[in-house]
């Protein structure tokens, strides 16, 4: 059975599964699961993950969730260039450190600004929280300095000298909120280099691959296809924004 990866490439975590499995020349088979219908708490999803999250990876009768662990199960099965996941003690630690930071230092108020700005005004119909939205972005200055004036000011990419996983989930994490108007490049000039240097390195077709979804608005029509689903949606993003 060929590798399944269960995938929504709304999900930065998701598009960068996608990202590694295509650079890398992985065979793959995408098994598409939209959170924003809903197919992610059906029966058949949660026999894959019974968390009910993507991504999910199935390798024959292997079951495997979260991004980090199947980005590392994929670096390790295929044998993928050391440089994303170098073999050296210290930059692989270096690569672990920010692994391990970027959750809740980039990814959660990354995610948080993607949602305030684009998913609560489609499901709910509601224009745009301004008060929400300037306190999220607040809330990811900090890591956004960090990166710009202290890590980024030593070294050309994250954790080394070179293209890492680190950067991959970096990368993705921050164009969220980017592409839906909140660009969090333009005051950081080095960030704004890294940027590039990362998508000159993934190459730029395939990053507008992966993106194509999250850089298109949504069809408004779509989100009332199933009211109470919205109705739910649109609880959950307020309690969690809140």
């Amino acid at each position: 059975m060929p590798l399944e990866l269960f995938l929504d490439l709304y999900s930065p975590p998701c598009r960068a599964i996608y990202i590694f499995a295509m650079k890398n020349g992985i065979p793959f088979e995408l098994r598409s699961v939209e959170l924003g219908r809903g197919e992610h708490l059906k029966p058949e999803f949660l026999k894959v993950n019974p968390l009910g999250k993507v991504p999910a990876l199935k390798d024959g009768d292997f079951l495997l969730a979260e991004s980090v662990a199947i980005l590392l199960y994929l670096s390790r099965k295929y044998h993928a260039a050391a440089h994303w996941y170098p073999p050296e003690l210290q930059a692989c630690a270096r690569v672990d450190e920010y692994l391990a930071w970027q959750h809740t230092a980039v990814q959660l108020p990354a995610t948080n600004i993607y949602l305030c700005k684009s998913l609560l005004p489609y499901f709910s119909e509601q224009s745009v929280d301004p008060v929400c939205l300037d306190r999220l972005l607040g809330k990811l200055k900090p890591a956004l300095q960090h990166l710009d004036q202290e890590v980024l000011a030593a070294k050309p990419f994250l954790a080394t000298e070179e293209l890492s996983l680190a950067d991959l989930m970096e990368f993705t994490e921050l164009m969220q909120p980017t592409a839906v108007g909140c660009d969090v490049f333009q005051d950081w000039p080095r960030l704004a280099a890294w940027q590039a240097r990362v998508e000159a390195a993934l190459g730029p077709e395939l990053v507008r691959d992966a993106h194509r979804l999250v850089l298109q608005p949504r069809d408004p029509r779509d989100a009332q296809r199933d009211p109470k689903l919205a109705q739910e949606l649109v609880q959950r993003l307020l309690e969690r924004l809140s």
